[in-house]
């Protein structure tokens, strides 16, 4: 049932559209393409200044209509494939010039959020933003000890615009997930859930500064990004203070090609940057548009990212990372069976599909893009004939993966803008090969052997006692029974004790043997070395749990 609020704001973006002169875009739905010509009753498509390009009239309508609908044309700026240059030049001023609140009003809201005056704050304080988005606007000011620093304030009242809109949201996506025949294949409902624990986060400063130092350190004495200084004595949930960067927006390509940068690195870094978040550190930046991103050309040969903007922050669980991993490796190797059985082996696909079918689908999607520049691909137009590929499948959406797919997408689109040319699979490849390699070495296989190891010790320890408990409360009934049960146990544990004695022994023996093979070098080395990590686990096993 619709809300109230619902039909308020339902109402009022048809009203903002249609004030703007896109009435063709609500008349555009499927239930009103019957009656589109009423259009040209709309008194604003006649009134409409016509000196106002359709893109500027788009752009003036998300920001009229909030946060929620900015970070839409955000992302959709960076899209300049699919989208006509004069509606993405448009767009792209929704990055970081959403028009400002009053500077006097972030004055007030700073000094009432730390709780003294602006002049005992800061040296300077510039009341004129230095950058304006949807949730929150930039100022410029100079800490007490000289230093340049940036202070982030949340807009007035964005937190109730957000809610709302989210019911909205909410409410087509129920209506979509009834209706629409695709809709429980989807998922809108949980898509929407995923999309309001992001947006919801970027309204905490101070989650947004833990996301930058954790960021900050994940780089630490890296050459591909850098990650600004929070000033946490002066952070709170609504203000939050950063160390001020002075680099080139990757936007500005004039400014980069200038400077002599070599562009080739710089797209080739981006790509390396995205991969080594989201396979090595497992937490990426997820709003890396072109107004969060500059550049450090001190050295145009050696150019360094600088990011800010750390509201949202993606992850992946521990199997997702792995099938995402394999995935792009068998794709990168045209391997369609591994990827279709990949599909089956983690659900994305119902258990019953036939992995023979699914992969002669996906190779008539794939391997036309191979062997050719990232000017000539398009991941977008790739994911919708995916998407109308796997609806023969019901292939469901994986909400959990949508920031990332986002993600993706705003790389390829500063990636095309940067160095058309650019290789994508060539340069992700070796990184995703070394990854994997990396994952199954003897020693990282030795560490997640010891990391699992208390647990298993804990467990092992305990299970007597466990089935002792267990066998006590069957049986307590039946003092006979009882005793019977009490034998059984004991006779148990002892067969579990010499077990583990046993196990002890072919630990010592795997050790010593792989010793002898890590002597012979090459292979034998390698085998040697997870033969030896095996035995090691086996012998601690084995003594600590006899």
């Amino acid at each position: 049932m619709i809300t109230a609020r619902q039909a308020w704001r339902l109402w009022r973006v048809n009203w903002v559209l249609m004030r703007h002169g896109l009435g063709e875009i609500v008349l555009a739905a499927h239930l009103f393409r019957p009656v589109r010509f009423i259009v040209y009753f709309n008194p604003f498509y006649w009134t409409r200044d016509r000196s106002v390009g359709r893109g500027e009239r788009i752009r003036l309508s998300l920001e009229e209509l909030g946060p929620v609908f900015v970070k839409f044309g955000q992302v959709l700026s960076t899209r300049r494939d699919l989208l006509p240059l004069d509606i993405a030049d448009e767009l792209a001023k929704l990055q970081d010039r959403v028009p400002p609140f009053p500077g006097a009003q972030a004055r007030a809201m700073v000094e009432a959020s730390l709780g003294k005056p602006v002049t005992e704050l800061f040296a300077s304080f510039d009341e004129t933003p230095l950058a304006s988005a949807s949730i929150a606007q930039v100022h410029a000011a100079t800490l007490k000890d000289g230093r340049e620093v940036v202070v982030k304030v949340l807009r007035p009242g964005v937190e109730q615009r957000i809610e709302a809109d989210l019911d909205v949201l909410y409410l087509v996506a129920g209506l979509a997930e009834t209706y629409w025949r695709d809709g429980r294949r989807l998922r809108p409902l949980e898509v929407v859930e995923e999309y309001e624990k992001t947006v919801m986060d970027e309204l905490d400063l101070v989650r947004e500064a833990a996301n930058a130092a954790q960021l900050k350190r994940n780089f630490h004495g890296s050459e591909l990004l850098y990650v600004p200084e929070v000033f946490w004595d002066l952070t709170r949930r609504d203000v939050m203070v950063m160390e001020r960067i002075r680099g080139l927006p990757i936007s500005d390509l004039t400014s980069l090609r200038e400077r002599g940068t070599d562009m080739q690195r710089l797209a080739e870094n981006g790509v390396q940057i995205f991969f080594t978040q989201v396979f090595k550190h497992n937490f990426f930046h997820a709003d890396m548009h072109p107004g969060n991103i500059f550049v450090d050309v001190k050295d145009p040969a050696r150019p360094i990212y600088m990011a800010v903007d750390f509201g949202i922050i993606g992850t992946l669980s521990v199997s997702d990372q792995h099938y995402l991993a394999e995935n792009f490796l068998a794709f990168f190797k045209r391997d369609y069976q591994r990827i279709a059985e990949l599909h089956v082996e983690s659900g994305w696909v119902p258990s019953g599909t036939r992995a023979d079918e699914f992969e002669m689908a996906i190779r008539s999607v794939c391997e036309p893009i191979f062997n050719k520049p990232l000017s000539e691909i398009s991941f977008a137009q790739v994911l919708l004939r995916l998407f109308q590929t796997a609806r023969r499948f019901d292939m469901e959406v994986q909400p959990q993966l949508v920031l990332l797919q986002k993600t993706l997408f705003n790389i390829e689109g500063l990636g095309r803008q940067l160095y058309p040319e650019l290789d994508l699979w060539k340069t992700a490849k070796p990184f995703l090969e070394d990854w994997t390699r990396e994952r199954y070495s003897p020693r990282a296989t030795f560490k997640r052997l010891r990391a699992g190891f208390p647990v298993v010790r804990e467990f092992l320890l305990e299970s007597p006692g466990r089935l002792n408990l267990l066998l006590r409360r069957l049986v307590d009934q039946d003092p006979a029974k009882q005793r019977l049960a009490q034998a059984a146990l004991h006779r148990e544990t002892a067969a579990l004790a010499i077990r583990h004695r046993y196990r002890a022994a072919a630990g010592g023996a795997l050790l010593l043997g792989g010793l002898v093979l890590v002597c012979f070098g090459d292979y034998a080395s390698w085998l040697g070395w997870m033969l030896s990590a095996l035995g090691a686990a086996m012998l601690l096993w084995g003594f600590l749990t006899a």
